[in-house]
């Protein structure tokens, strides 16, 4: 799929949600520290790990 063509609205919708989803990871890893709760600690690193891969494979297939 990296050879694939994509519209310039379409890779500017997806710009704008990796930086969205990085903005998000940005601040769960801020309040990470402040979180006592294990379970949610980890409900919270389990998200941030995900997000992650999610901004990854945005920009794999948009070959960036």
């Amino acid at each position: 799929m990296p050879n694939q063509r994509f519209a310039p609205h379409e890779c500017l919708e997806v710009h704008e949600l990796v930086a969205a989803k990085a903005i998000c990871v940005e601040k769960a890893q801020a309040y990470l520290s402040q979180v006592t709760n294990p379970q949610l600690k980890a409900l919270i690193q389990q998200d941030i790990g995900t997000a992650r891969q999610h901004i990854q494979q945005l920009q794999q297939v948009f070959g960036r």
